[in-house]
């Protein structure tokens, strides 16, 4: 199962996403993509941030995640 959001957040657009496990759980993923860039060099992927027991706990996670990664290093 995935879940895909868009949004945008200080210059890139965040596309969390929560892939279900075997187990039930749910691993939190995060793309994100410079929105001023289309070179692979502004995409950044991340997977398996966190395991959850709910994709709506996951995918707030990949959120939140993603604008702290922006805060401090975007």
């Amino acid at each position: 199962m995935q879940n895909k959001q868009v949004q945008q957040y200080n210059g890139y657009a965040v596309q969390p996403s929560a892939h279900r496990l075997p187990d039930g759980s749910f691993s939190s993923n995060l793309l994100l993509e410079r929105i001023d860039s289309s070179r692979p060099e502004g995409r950044y992927w991340f997977y398996s941030l966190d395991y959850f027991k709910s994709e709506a706990q996951a995918l707030q996670h990949s959120s939140q995640w993603a604008r702290n990664w922006v805060d401090t290093r975007g």
